[in-house]
């Protein structure tokens, strides 16, 4: 009796165990980042961050960020994104977005925030992947923060190569690439089919 009850107790917990992983793993969105030295996957976290996960995934849904551009590496620091065309040309974005930096997310390596303003709400569709632990940039830290929504979860050996790429300065943009590190194309990864 003894032994049937630990078996099952430890059936059990290896079901539960294995559980919550695989769900969270198939029901975060993902986004496929084609660049020009590279691709990286993308994991959103539409439960901690809806309304930026949103934000984000309704512009690669609209191929917005097809065509941008890294316009600006800071080694060490970050990398941002999602604004500029290869001659630094400002796309029009949409309307601002609340800040979520609140969520309880941190601003971790290879985690994504939104870039902003001094105004906290003024996020729109630029973002910028953090390349060390930023915890300057977490909400409490140093003001409001940075909304952390989702994280690199393949590719980080193309998120280094974007960081090491040659900067300069172009009209008063700094730490521009002086090649173009562009974003190709950005499109959800289709799920993979369930298992029969």
């Amino acid at each position: 009796m003894n032994k049937t009850l630990v078996l099952l107790a430890g059936l059990l917990l290896f079901t539960l165990s294995w559980l919550p992983a695989e769900a969270a793993s198939t029901s975060r969105p993902r986004v496929v980042m084609e660049t020009s030295l590279g691709t990286m996957v993308i994991e959103l976290y539409p439960d901690k961050a809806p309304v930026t996960a949103k934000n984000f995934l309704d512009y690669v849904d609209a191929g917005f960020y097809d065509g941008t551009v890294f316009h600006r590496v800071i080694p060490g620091f970050v990398i941002q994104g999602g604004g500029f065309d290869a001659e630094m040309n400002r796309k029009e974005p949409r309307p601002p977005i609340k800040n979520e930096a609140d969520n309880g997310l941190k601003n971790l390596r290879a985690t994504l925030s939104m870039a902003r303003t001094s105004n906290i709400n003024s996020a729109t569709s630029q973002f910028f992947i953090n390349l060390k632990n930023n915890s300057a940039l977490d909400h409490g830290s140093r003001g409001f923060g940075y909304a952390v929504f989702a994280k690199v979860v393949k590719g980080f050996n193309v998120m280094d190569k974007i960081a090491g790429v040659k900067t300069t300065t172009r009209g008063h943009y700094r730490d521009v690439p002086a090649t173009p590190v562009v974003i190709i194309k950005a499109y959800r990864e289709k799920p993979a089919p369930a298992a029969k």
